[in-house]
């Protein structure tokens, strides 16, 4: 039996300025912005590649408060390809951090959530 997540909540203060800024800076493909009823607002958006998406919105019951997701590391095959991309679009964005395990980026979405950005070590 295969598990798979394909779903992360990411808590934010407002839906508008958080998918402006994870689809035109980050470069995060929009899957759904859906209001089925007053009240309820689900926005669904994929990294480039990625079988696992992020959602927010209004209504969800995320237990979380915005800025408090800091969890979410994602692999990327350039550390420092992926940290020019968000240094070109706005998005601030730290040096590449090389370690015996992968080099890192990380970078904040405008309500402080932190993401973390992996590439891998080469492997023999």
């Amino acid at each position: 039996m295969d598990w798979k997540i394909e779903l992360i909540f990411v808590p934010v203060t407002d839906v508008d300025r958080a998918k402006e800024f994870y689809v035109d800076k980050v470069g995060f493909t929009l899957d759904h912005d859906q209001t089925p009823f007053e009240g309820l607002r689900f926005v669904q958006l994929t990294p480039p590649g990625s079988a696992c998406s992020i959602a927010f919105g209004t209504g969800l019951g995320v237990q979380l408060e915005p800025g408090q997701q800091n969890t979410i590391q994602v692999v990327v095959p350039d550390a420092a390809e992926a940290r020019a991309h968000l240094l070109a679009n706005g998005v601030e964005a730290s040096e590449v951090d090389p370690q015996a395990w992968g080099n890192f980026v990380t970078f904040a979405d405008p309500d402080g959530n932190t993401w973390t950005l992996q590439e891998l070590p080469k492997r023999d």
